[in-house]
This record gives C-alpha cells, structure tokens and sequence, in this order.
C-alpha cells in the first residue's frame, strides 16, 4: 500500500509539472512575426551543371500587379545583404525621383555554404597562385575560381527562369556587383560582354590574385576589336593605401582607388566603339559604406527618369 501512495503521488507531481509548463505555454506571448519585405518572393534554382542549390529572390515593382508592360531586370549578387539594399533604392528613386521601375533578382550564396565560402568560390576569376586563406566550412579547404561557371549558371539557368516567369525585358539586364561580386561582373564582361546591357561594378578586387584582371583584360584586348559593354564603376574615396606603405598587387598593400583608375584606363584606350565606362569616386565613403552610392549612381546612369 505504501509503494501505491508513493506512485500516486509521483504521478500526481508529473502531472502538476505538465499542467504547469502547458499553463506558462498557454501564457507566453507568441513570438513577434518577421518584417517581410512587400512584392517579394523566393525561388529555387538548382546549378544543374555545378551541382549546387541556390536561391533566387525577386521584388516585384509596385505596377507590376496592375500592368501588362515588361520590365529591365537588375541582378544583384551577394543578395544576402544587397538585395533589400538594392530593391528599396530603386523603388525609392522610383517613387520620389521618378526613375522607371525595374524588376530586381537576388542571387543567393549556395545552400549549405557559408557566404564567405560561396563567393570565394562563384566570384572570383581563379585560385591565387600565392595564399593563406583559410575556410570557413569545416573540413572542406578554401575554393576559388568558379566565376565564369557560374556567370553560366546566371545566363544558361536563371536568366530563362525568370524569362519563363515574370514579365522581364531580358534585352535590359543589369548587372550589380561589390567587390568579390565585382570580380564577377568583369569576368562575365569579358567572357560575354551581351551578357548583360548594362554593368554596375563598385570597389571591384582588381588587387585578387596578383592583379589577374588586368592580365585577362589585356588578354581580351589581344583576340578582340570590340567591346560592347556599358559600365559604371565607384569606389570610396577612403579605399587608398595606408599612409608609409607601397602600393603593390597584393591586398593588405592594395590601392583600391589607383587600381580602378588604371583599370578604366586601360579598358578606355583601347579605343573600342561599343564600350561605355563611368568612374566616380565618392568623397568620404569606404568599401564597407560606399555599396549605396554606386547603386543610386549606377541605376540612374542606365534606366530613365522623369522627373516628378
């Protein structure tokens, strides 16, 4: 009789906890929901080629519900942080400035990657013949040099998905990168120059693997006579070397400023009929700062306006 009591009253105490943890439940606030940003959405979009998933988020301008007309479509790399950048710049200049509206295309970091990882690996032109890099996926060391497969993957996987989708003037395709990603919008140009109407490169890396843009623009130069290309290029003021040190192609002694300038005037000296390059530089702003200046910028070198 004494052992039935003490399991009752084991169960009756398991019994109170339970009501208890069902009561705090029951009385906890639920969790705030998510801002969500309006007329946005997200696709799958598996590499077929590289093997890899990624992710596609498209905002949706605010007539496009209400319209029947195609819309230029701005492609964003590096989304993570720059597509809600990106998108709320152009509706912006859009509703207050009166800039045409464009559809804006977010390409993710492959899933199960790090975003360090990913572009490392999807932006950058080769593996550094000199580095000490090292990854941040466990197990897995530091890859490099995917950026013409990938800029395949944009133009042979996303560019008919959103085609297929989405009313997009797939003859007005803008390119948005930053650094790394910039890397990635030259090789592309480079590669195929068509591949987009119209480039928007800020703070690009031309100091990644010993300056190799330099060598594969001086390489593009020697097979052709033409590069059908219209780009815009910013930089921060404040991406210059540090005070005592020597410039060289390396990135801790890097000139970020100086190395876009040569860029840019090698690439305007070849004289090529079809190319179209902007550089501005904007005083005060550094390579973590400057991403907003060279999208309002680079937009608005490209796509109408009418002023309100």
């Amino acid at each position: 009789m004494h052992d039935n009591n003490k399991g009752l009253r084991v169960k009756a105490i398991l019994a109170a906890c339970v009501f208890s943890l069902s009561t705090l439940a029951a009385a906890a606030p639920a969790a705030p929901p998510p801002y969500i940003l309006a007329n946005t959405e997200v696709h799958d979009v598996r590499a077929s080629t590289l093997g890899r998933d990624y992710q596609v988020f498209v905002a949706l301008p605010d007539s496009y519900a209400t319209s029947k007309r195609a819309y230029p479509v701005v492609f964003v790399v590096d989304a993570d942080y720059a597509f809600p950048v990106v998108r709320n710049i152009a509706s912006r200049l859009n509703r207050h400035a009166g800039m045409e509206e464009a559809i804006v295309v977010g390409l993710s970091y492959a899933k199960g990657d790090g975003a360090v990882f990913s572009r490392r690996r999807d932006y950058t032109p080769t593996t550094p013949r000199k580095h000490a890099y090292r990854s941040d996926k466990p197990g897995q060391a530091p890859a490099f040099g995917e950026a013409s497969a990938y800029g395949r993957y944009l133009t042979g996987e996303v560019f008919p998905f959103i085609a297929r989708h989405y009313r997009a003037d797939m003859n007005r395709k803008i390119f948005v990168g930053h650094s790394y990603g910039s890397l990635l919008g030259l090789q592309m140009m480079l590669d195929a120059p068509r591949s987009f109407e119209h480039y928007i490169l800020g703070s690009p890396s031309l100091w990644f693997d010993a300056g190799i843009m330099f060598e594969r623009e001086q390489a593009y130069a020697a097979r052709n006579k033409d590069l059908p290309a219209s780009a815009f290029f910013g930089i921060g003021s404040l991406e210059t070397l540090a005070p005592g040190k020597k410039r060289s192609r390396a990135e801790e002694d890097a000139d970020m400023v100086a190395d876009l300038r040569e860029f840019d005037a090698a690439l305007k000296g070849r004289g090529y009929k079809h190319l179209r390059t902007r550089l501005k530089v904007f005083a005060d702003e550094d390579h973590a700062s400057v991403l907003p200046m060279v999208v309002t910028h680079g937009l608005r070198a490209y796509l109408a306006t009418q002023k309100k």
